[in-house]
């Protein structure tokens, strides 16, 4: 974890002083505990990335940049209507909206030049992510360069097919005994290896893979955990939205959905950034040997910056 900066430790000092004299030495102490280090740099760090806004950003982009790729991937092997509902898991009073809107923008229709556009104008998710990693990871803000295209065409179509794969992959497993298992259990692969994949390619390797393990695995977990109330919130959000808004409605539900996918996504991340830099023993045992950030390596990151201010 990294050294608190003058103003979080003014923050601390301040809010120990508001305790009882007798208190504060033992308060002081449990900082020094690692749930204490631990909770104190993931709040830290949360602040110093303004997770929320990155948050909003991240899940503005999946929405205009992954929605337009599923769209195109199903009008090329089927119906671009029917396939996304199913994708999205759209319960049917959306699911009309979503048909009728598509049918009626005749956006289901891509040709190659068309594909073309939506992949260049999708790959300002995987810049927003690359801003994001290289935030939570106290990096240089990543430079854009036409080298590094291919990498966030690949991210974004990983997203993309994952979530396509995903839906699929949990409605085949589900029906295996036992029950939920085989199907929690492939989640939980395909969220941990993109989780790893994203950070460690938009970073072009910098950050090393066990790094991020830490923070994938959580993400998986979390989406886990979250999967049955993300799963009732949003069918019954989208079946009121479309009755009352129609196809507005059902796509501001998404964009809902997203922005917590995002915040969980970039939190997590936060959490495994804290515990494998921890000088404890945990952080230790995470890190293993060898430098956690390879300077020097690759052209989108110039300089590591391990006293950056919030």
């Amino acid at each position: 974890m990294a050294a608190p900066t003058p103003e979080q430790q003014a923050q601390l000092d301040r809010a120990l002083h508001l305790l009882p004299a007798r208190w504060q030495r033992t308060a002081l102490r449990l900082t020094a505990t690692w749930p204490a280090r631990v909770g104190l740099g993931t709040a830290w760090s949360l602040q110093r990335i303004e997770v929320f806004d990155r948050a909003m950003s991240v899940a503005a982009q999946l929405f205009t940049s992954v929605f337009p790729i599923l769209i195109l991937l199903a009008s090329w092997f089927g119906d671009a209507g029917h396939d996304l509902s199913t994708t999205l898991g759209t319960p049917p009073a959306a699911r009309a909206e979503v048909e009728a809107a598509l049918k009626d923008s005749g956006s289901a229709t891509f040709g190659v030049i068309g594909a073309i556009v939506v992949l260049a104008s999708a790959t300002s998710l995987a810049r927003a992510l690359a801003r994001a990693f290289a935030a939570v990871w106290m990096l240089a803000r990543p430079r854009s360069s036409p080298m590094l295209a291919w990498r966030w065409v690949a991210v974004v179509l990983a997203i993309a097919l994952s979530l396509a794969v995903l839906r699929r992959a949990q409605s085949f497993a589900d029906g295996i005994p036992p029950h939920d298992l085989w199907g929690d259990l492939i989640s939980f692969a395909m969220l941990f290896v993109l989780a790893v994949f994203v950070p460690w390619l938009l970073l072009t390797g910098i950050v090393a893979t066990r790094a991020l393990v830490p923070g994938a695995a959580l993400f998986g977990v979390a989406m886990l955990l979250a999967r049955p109330f993300t799963g009732l919130w949003l069918s019954r959000s989208l079946e009121t939205s479309a009755q009352r808004y129609g196809s507005i409605g059902v796509a501001f539900t998404y964009l809902a959905w997203l922005y917590v996918i995002a915040w969980i996504f970039l939190a997590t991340a936060v959490i495994g950034q804290v515990l494998v830099t921890d000088q404890g023993p945990v952080g230790r045992l995470l890190a293993g040997t060898g430098p956690l950030i390879r300077r020097g390596r690759g052209a989108s990151v110039d300089r590591v910056l391990v006293d950056e201010s919030p």
